[in-house]
């Protein structure tokens, strides 16, 4: 997947950065030096870099003794979406039924039950 440029035009590392760990970022790379067709070294790369919320979302493996019941933990556990309108990350669930806290964006699902 490539890194797409901003829209705002305004792109920078703080930009990459964020992207690479809402979307995460993985390396998998095989090795092998062989020498008259016998292998000599083969070396297996595999690594990830992402946030915690998009590991949990494709279910990463975490070490051992990370304390997955912390409150935090079940934040990052919780599906988010991006506002249409600010963008900033509202869980799913309260941006369709109530709409967005930040700028006050109504979904057209709450905008329903608000004209009923």
């Amino acid at each position: 997947m490539a890194i797409e440029p901003s829209r705002n035009g305004g792109g920078g590392l703080a930009d990459v950065i964020d992207r690479i760990l809402d979307k995460g970022l993985v390396i998998n790379a095989d090795i092998t030096v062989s020498v008259a067709g016998v292998e000599l070294l083969g070396i297996k790369i595999r690594a990830t870099l992402a946030s915690f919320e998009t590991a949990a979302k494709y279910g990463l493996e975490f070490p051992s003794g990370t304390a997955l019941e912390t409150p935090a933990w079940k934040e990052a556990l919780v599906a988010k979406e991006g506002c249409p309108q600010c963008e900033k990350r509202v869980p799913i669930e309260d941006l369709i039924s109530t709409g967005c806290p930040w700028c006050g964006w109504i979904s057209a699902k709450a905008m329903k039950v608000i004209e009923e």
